[in-house]
């Protein structure tokens, strides 16, 4: 845990350079189309308590939370739980909502609880135990609770440098950011992740690809075609398998199974 990135030092960069660009956008619609048909909350009636583990700024927890839902937002880092507060104070502010500053390890059942949904967005590529991360996350289902979980595709990584030549870096297959940089410290391999899931008892129900198409566009053409025209084609191919192990992060959500959960 002590190697694991704290996000204090980069919360405005995260804001400027990811959360409020297109890739952002892009993610965040992505995220919220595959989320839907398990959040519909009509009339208010069905509220979910749900946990946003590693919740950064709050902006899937916003929507969540004018459909009615209970969330609980936790995060390693004191600054990104901050904004996280003012965001909700600026936009939801009679939420039920609590915010808790701990990392994911922390948790257990005796201190949070258990939930219906518990997001684990864009947390994984950032520790130095993925596994054990993942493994605390999935303890905290309710029997049949559903897992949304997104991270950094190391295939992403690898074709990327692949069609722009860079042979000598797909070769020595270090593909880590730089420390203090915004490029995560340990892309996920797919294929690894779904053995976790499955020897962690859950079955994936929806598997989507989030930016299969942007990343590898050139910065002319990214601003040359509307975000409309773009995202029209990012939710066309995001689903489909030949396309979806490409997307910059891959979005699963997975069902516990209550015969085998820990």
């Amino acid at each position: 845990m002590s190697g694991d990135r704290n996000f204090d030092d980069l919360s405005g960069r995260f804001k400027k350079n990811i959360y409020n660009t297109a890739k952002g956008k892009l993610r965040l619609a992505i995220l919220q189309e595959d989320l839907q048909p398990y959040v519909e909350n009509i009339n208010g009636e069905n509220p979910l308590r749900i946990l946003d583990a590693g919740c950064g700024q709050g902006q899937l927890s916003l929507w969540l939370a004018e459909q009615g839902h209970e969330i609980l937002l936790c995060d390693h880092s004191n600054e990104m739980l901050s904004q996280a507060r003012e965001n909700f104070a600026k936009h939801q502010s009679d939420a039920k909502i609590e915010f808790l500053h701990a990392p994911i390890q922390d948790l257990n059942k005796n201190s949070v609880g258990e939930f219906d949904l518990v997001l684990n967005h864009a947390v994984l590529e950032w520790v130095t135990n993925p596994a054990e991360v993942l493994s605390t996350t999935v303890s905290l289902l309710k029997p049949k609770g559903k897992l949304s979980l997104l991270y950094y595709n190391s295939n992403s990584l690898v074709f990327r440098n692949l069609i722009r030549g860079n042979f000598y870096k797909v070769k020595s297959g270090d593909f880590k950011g730089e420390a203090g940089g915004l490029t995560p410290t340990n892309p996920l391999n797919p294929q690894e992740v779904e053995y976790e899931l499955n020897q962690l008892g859950l079955n994936i129900e929806i598997q989507s690809g989030v930016r299969v198409l942007y990343d590898y566009m050139s910065k002319d053409l990214q601003q040359s075609r509307s975000f409309e025209d773009i995202l029209e084609m990012e939710r066309t191919y995001c689903r489909q398998q030949a396309f979806q192990y490409l997307g910059r992060y891959i979005h699963i959500i997975a069902t516990i199974d209550a015969a085998n959960q820990l």
